[in-house]
């Protein structure tokens, strides 16, 4: 059993900077990979940015060089550096953690706004 606490959202300007968190706590040995996802209302989930327990980084086209995924270890944390923000970046970002034999667990989620 895994859980995931998320952290840092909240409202920023256009072109502002934040910096989400997400915690994990229990048995994490057998993780696959870690990753951020986003949903706004109306508009398909999509898998923001993963990282793999070897370090590998995976982005989606929209956020390439404005957002990064990295993690401390002993921490057991993984973050989301989010840079140059936009109003359609507005969503609730959930922190994912995927391991061996189909166990997939999901934080609750943290709101992001993007507004003047």
């Amino acid at each position: 059993q895994v859980q995931l606490v998320e952290s840092g959202g909240g409202l920023v300007q256009p072109g502002g900077s934040l910096r989400l968190s997400c915690a994990a706590s229990g048995v994490t040995f057998s993780t696959i990979l870690m990753a951020w996802y986003r949903q706004a209302p109306g508009k398909q989930r999509e898998l923001v940015a993963s990282i793999t327990n070897g370090g590998d980084t995976n982005y989606a086209d929209s956020v390439k060089g404005r957002f990064a995924i990295f993690r401390n270890n002993t921490k057991n944390t993984v973050y989301l550096q989010m840079n140059g923000l936009k109003p359609e970046d507005t969503a609730v970002y959930v922190c994912n953690s995927k391991h061996y034999r189909g166990y997939d667990y999901w934080g609750q989620g943290t709101q992001v706004t993007v507004s003047s």
